[in-house]
């Protein structure tokens, strides 16, 4: 995997899609899909950490996906809860520090109590950060962002004149790190599906046939490869 490590992309955001129909390739239901794409996850997460990547932002459960079946979401939420238990003490170990990102509320108070000590676990590594986006939406992080500058602004700590692109990325989930380089969307659907809106204004897009759960470092560096040989510029000639 030969690179240009001086056009390494520093923030990777994907949309992990097609855990679902490899389960029915699989005759499985649904959540066996979602399981085997931790699997996924750890790779990706190792290939992140080994190439000097600096943001991994993962698109695990969007705001839209509580409109799933039930049993699905309850399940989804079970294994969210054993993956903070099994991973995090890696991820610590590996000097990654977690961010769960998104709307943490409609969470049980147990699964959000877990994604805090987590998150206070690995919140002094320097290494590779990633980011979770859990019950995450593009539209309610712009919103929130901007609720937030408006409080600021009637209580008088900020100055409408002062809301600028830089000032209102700090007020997003993400808030001082890199904008997303390059987005990548598995299982061939070619969607943004309200993710990371702001964040990804200027991202490289790949989009790959490969379902989640056969996402490996391979498709992933074929991702990396593509990305390097684009030519980036950002409205310009």
């Amino acid at each position: 995997m030969n690179f240009d490590p001086l056009n390494m992309p520093q923030h990777v955001a994907i949309i992990m899609d097609g855990n679902g129909r490899w389960a029915k390739q699989q005759g499985k239901l649904r959540i066996f899909g979602h399981q085997n794409g931790v699997k996924a996850v750890r790779s990706a997460v190792n290939f992140a950490a080994k190439h000097q990547i600096k943001v991994l932002t993962l698109y695990a459960f969007s705001s839209e996906n509580w409109n799933r079946p039930e049993a699905e979401v309850s399940a989804l939420m079970t294994l969210f809860m054993k993956a903070l238990d099994s991973e995090v003490k890696k991820l610590h170990q590996n000097n990654i520090c977690l961010k769960i990102i998104g709307d943490k509320s409609r969470f049980s108070e147990s699964l959000q109590k877990r994604i805090e000590q987590s998150e206070q676990l690995t919140s002094q590594n320097t290494g590779l950060i990633l980011n979770i986006a859990a019950n995450y939406g593009g539209y309610w992080d712009i919103v929130n962002a901007a609720k937030q500058l408006a409080t600021e602004v009637k209580q008088g700590i900020l100055e409408i004149e002062q809301i600028t692109p830089d000032r209102f990325q700090q007020a997003l989930v993400t808030e001082d790190q890199p904008q997303v380089d390059l987005l990548i969307r598995t299982s061939g659907e070619q969607r943004i599906s309200n993710f990371l809106l702001w964040q990804i204004a200027y991202a490289e897009l790949f989009f790959s046939s490969v379902l989640w759960p056969d996402f490996n470092e391979e498709h992933f560096a074929e991702a990396i490869r593509a990305y390097q040989q684009r030519d980036r510029r950002f409205g310009g000639c």
